[in-house]
Order: structure tokens, then sequence, then C-alpha cells
């Protein structure tokens, strides 16, 4: 699997997770909370910060009725507009370069996820390391090759989309100058429950689609993502807030700072702990095998007399025969006078 370059950090199998926090609307229109959450998440061990780009306008239209108008009972959003919600959590574009540049400064790598070709522009000016499409965006062939003619990385959430509409998205990305593709499996719902996630389709999308693959996660607690990287994960995200108490339209489904750092620390736990395929005593174990069982001489024995069930025992430590000598050694003489204690070998048989 290609490595990929990510500002001063290497994505791929053979280093640690990628782990990124999701500002999202957690700023809750402030960009004083919106620096205290780049600050926290530095201070939480995330490599990456994402903000989101994109205005109201945008996103959709200004219509508070019919399909603009969110009634599901079930829906965290409840009783807004689509056009009031994104006011309410778009991330002002003069906020961007403050918050770029605390990010760089804390030496986390700041990017954003643009929602249409002017918030590709403007993310140019402020040469953003990589970008991310969102799910309800991938299928947004248009933005998905302006995004891919910029070279820089992609990250992709799969989220609701087909295995058919997949294809179109990296065939797409591709062509149009992506070479450095990521594919995060993402449930969109919010929150996202562990049934829900399939994470096992992680390998099958890497395998499928011939690039890194990772995890959009919308679960609560850190558990789910931590499985992932034992699939393969190489790239984890997850939406990131100060305390969930204070409210905001993704604060339900965030991770405050504490909760992100065990993210963090358990995700690398978890890689180092894949390893490879071993079998064998470690280098570190071999110190250990002396503690294995073996056969030693359990009662003082004469010259010629043979062994019994009481005079050799299988026990700890390890520095006799191993134990599968045991019914091979019974009835067998010594060939010298031999002490209580003393490690069977070969060289006692007559």
């Amino acid at each position: 699997m290609t490595e990929i370059k990510v500002g001063n950090r290497i994505v791929g199998p053979n280093h640690p997770p990628f782990v990124i926090a999701e500002m999202s609307g957690n700023h809750n229109q402030s960009l004083e909370r919106a620096l205290e959450i780049v600050e926290a998440a530095a201070r939480a061990g995330a490599h990456a910060l994402k903000i989101q780009t994109y205005t109201a306008d945008t996103m959709t239209l200004d219509v508070e009725q019919g399909e603009f108008f969110i009634e599901d009972p079930d829906s965290l959003w409840k009783g807004k507009s689509l056009y009031k919600l994104y006011q309410e959590a778009y991330t002002p574009w003069e906020w961007h370069k403050p918050i770029f540049d605390r990010c760089r400064e804390l030496g986390m790598i700041p990017f954003s996820t643009p929602f249409d070709e002017s918030a590709v522009e403007f993310l140019e000016t402020l040469d953003t390391a990589l970008y991310k499409i969102a799910s309800f965006e991938n299928t947004d062939l248009p933005l998905i090759r302006k995004v891919a003619a910029t070279g820089k990385p992609m990250i992709i959430s799969t989220g609701m989309a087909s295995v058919a509409e997949l294809d179109e998205t990296v065939r797409a990305a591709r062509e149009a100058g992506c070479k450095d593709l990521i594919l995060l499996k993402c449930t969109s719902t919010y929150p996202a429950t562990p049934e829900d996630s399939n994470i096992l389709t992680i390998p099958h999308m890497r395998d499928l689609f011939k690039c890194q693959t990772g995890l959009s996660d919308h679960t609560m607690g850190v558990g789910v993502a931590v499985a992932s990287v034992a699939l393969g994960a190489t790239v984890i995200e997850k939406h990131f807030t100060l305390r969930r108490a204070d409210g905001g339209v993704d604060s339900a489904f965030s991770l405050e700072p504490e909760e992100f750092q065990t993210l963090v620390i358990e995700s690398e736990r978890a890689w180092q702990a894949l390893g490879s395929i071993n079998y064998g005593a470690t280098a570190k174990e071999k110190k250990s095998l002396q503690f294995r069982r073996s056969l030693f001489v359990a009662q003082d024995m004469k010259a010629g007399e043979v062994f019994t069930k009481e005079n050799l025992r299988v026990i700890r430590p390890g520095y006799g025969l191993p134990p599968k000598y045991y019914e091979v050694l019974l009835g067998k003489a010594v060939k010298c006078d031999v002490r209580k204690g003393t490690p069977v070998s070969l060289d006692l048989i007559g």
C-alpha cells in the first residue's frame, strides 16, 4: 500500500493511525471558542484538525418548509430549516486563516471539507495540505474533480454510497489527477451505533479500490475506532468539542479532550499490537522459557534405578527435557547416582 505524505506526517499501514479532530460546528459561532478547540485538540494529541468550508447559501435554499425543513422526530436538528442549521453550524471564512495558523503553530495539520468549487479555490489560498469530501457530497462528481485537480491528497467519506457509486467517485477522482486517495468507512447517522458501523468493510474496501482506508466515526466512545485499526484503518476521524454539555450542532456525538486523548493513545497501541505474523519466542520472551515445565528428578536415585511416577516429575522450571519425554523415560534406568532436583537430560540414561 502506497504511503501518503501529509504535511510533516506519513500516512500508511507502517505508521501509527492518522487521527483527525473534526471541529465542525462545535465552535458555537465563537472564534475564541474555535481557537480553544484547536488548542485542546493539540493537547489531546490530534495529528490534524478539520473544519468545514461553506455558507448556508452554498449549501441550500432559504426555504422553511417542505423538503427544506427537518421534521424527523429522531433527528438532533428537528424543528430547524436546513438553511438555519447551516447558518448556525458554518465556520466563517474569515476565521479559517487564524484557525489554520494556530494549528500550524501547535504542530497540527489544518485542513477542511469544501462543499462547492468556491470553497476549494478559497482553501487553495490557505495552502491546505489535503482535502476531505463529506459523505453527503461523495456523489458530487464535479466537486470531486475540482478537488482532485489540485493534486492534494483526498480523503472521502463513504457514508450511504453503494459500491457502484464509490466506483464512479474513485474513477472521477483518479481521472482528474488524484494520486493519493483515502476512503473512510462512515455511517451517516448522528450518533451512529456500533451495530451499524460494519467496520469489516474497511479491509474489503481497501482491496476493492486499491487505496488506504480508515474510519469516520460517529459512535459514542472510542471502541469502534480502536477496533478499526485492527482491520487496517490508517486514518481515524472523530468529532471533537470542549464539553458536550455546552451544546452545539454536533456536540452530542463529539469526544471531549480526555476521551480524544484516550483515542490517540489506544489507537496507536492497537497499531503497535498488530506487529507481524510470528510464532515461537520473541527476543523478549526468551528469558521466560525458563519458567516452562520440564522433567526433573523428584527423589534421590541410585545408579540402575528406573524412573517411576514418584521419582520423575513434570514441574517448573524449564531446564530439563520437555514433558513430551515423560512416558518415554518411565521404566528407563539411570546410569549414575542422581540427586533430587536434578534436571533430566539424556546423559542420565544408561
